[in-house]
């Protein structure tokens, strides 16, 4: 991986961590962006640490298209194969949503608009080169709209359909594009929700997205096992399941 570079977006987030750490001990190199400059500082000095051929935080923020163009070019400036990752997100509880429906523009944002319109910047980079990978990171949220996240669902399916269109196209030029839909992972997210079960380590999501990359798997569901339960939930007859509090 010495000439290759992954632009991971949410840097900060559990999972991208542990990702970029598992690229940085490849030597990959990393262009970490997000928010929260001082959290990115340290993620890169850690991932230079492990043996990234390059780790640097990079300021990006999914609500401000402003942040855009800076981490294209920065990239740009990059030889060798060019990746990304997709890791943002937010998730308010239904309830905060409820009671304050203007909180909706802030999850399409962070899950689905500011990511696609991101994608769609880098695209031509891709198709130009011939080549590269990129990760969108979803979620079983995302297969059907449940009473207790059905906003937060709304724009992972969005995102996920997102996916699914710029697989097609890029797939054309080489490139490649793999959805990946968690269940419940160890992270801020999802601390001290209610109902939570299975519950995998970033780590064990970072070696699935890795090895999906590698094998080129289009969908994948980590743990493999959520594939089978939201199979499940998916057949289950809506004049049931509106009934259910799932």
């Amino acid at each position: 991986m010495m000439n290759t570079t992954w632009i991971i977006l949410g840097a900060s987030s559990a999972m991208a961590r542990a990702t970029a750490r598992a690229l940085a001990e490849q030597g990959a190199g990393l262009l970490l962006a997000g928010r929260d400059a001082g959290e990115l500082a340290l993620i890169a000095a850690d991932c230079r640490l492990r043996g990234a051929r390059m780790a640097e935080a990079v300021a990006f923020d999914a609500r401000d298209p402003s942040t855009f163009a800076p981490l294209l070019a920065r990239a740009a400036a990059e030889e060798g194969e060019l990746n990304a990752a997709v890791f943002t997100g937010s998730m308010p509880p239904q309830a905060e949503i409820d009671s304050n429906p203007a909180l909706i523009g802030g999850v399409l944002a962070d899950n689905f608009a500011g990511p696609a319109e991101f994608l769609h910047m880098l695209a031509p980079m891709l198709e130009a080169r011939g080549g590269g990978c990129i990760v969108g990171v979803g979620s079983v949220a995302g297969d059907r709209g449940r009473l207790g996240n059905y906003a937060y669902g709304a724009a992972k399916a969005a995102f996920h359909t997102y996916l699914s269109g710029l697989r097609n196209r890029l797939a054309r030029a080489g490139a490649h594009v793999v959805t990946v839909k968690p269940g419940f992972v160890d992270t801020a997210m999802t601390w001290g929700l209610p109902g939570m079960f299975l519950v995998a380590p970033p780590e064990a999501v970072a070696r699935a997205i890795l090895r999906a990359v590698r094998k080129r798997r289009n969908v994948i569901y980590t743990p493999f096992f959520w594939r089978w339960i939201m199979a499940i939930i998916r057949l289950v007859p809506e004049p049931v399941f509106k009934k259910l509090k799932i």
